[in-house]
């Protein structure tokens, strides 16, 4: 398990307080962590996967407002930087990622682009 710095990812408090609840609910909460990941797909590219797990050796991890944060290694390349905020509107509620990294974004909303690579320089 690496550390990484505080600033890879952020939460908002209400983010984070919903975060600590939903865990608390859970059997193993001791145990689980918010996973932040990036998959390919949808039609702009890539797609956001949160979810809560258990750490791996493979993983960077960090706390921010007393959360656990977890993110694969192939996945901080595209969402360092980001921040995780809880909003609840008319469509429903849910987890929204701010990531300064995206340069285009679907019309629903669920899938985004990021910069080339040449243009990314992602701390090591």
């Amino acid at each position: 398990m690496s550390d990484t710095p505080e600033a890879a990812i952020t939460l908002t408090e209400i983010a984070a307080e919903k975060i600590a609840e939903m865990i608390g609910d859970q059997p193993e909460g001791e145990e689980q962590a918010l996973r932040v990941a990036v998959r390919g797909g949808g039609c702009s590219g890539f797609q956001y996967a949160l979810a809560f797990d258990t750490k791996t050796d493979e993983d960077n991890v960090f706390e921010h407002r007393g959360v656990s944060v977890i993110v694969d290694k192939t996945s901080m390349q595209f969402v360092f930087g980001s921040e995780v905020d809880y909003v609840e509107g008319l469509t429903g509620a849910g987890f929204q990622v701010n990531n300064p990294n995206v340069v285009a974004a679907c019309g629903c909303g669920s899938s985004f682009q990021v910069k080339d690579e040449e243009e990314t320089s992602v701390p090591a």
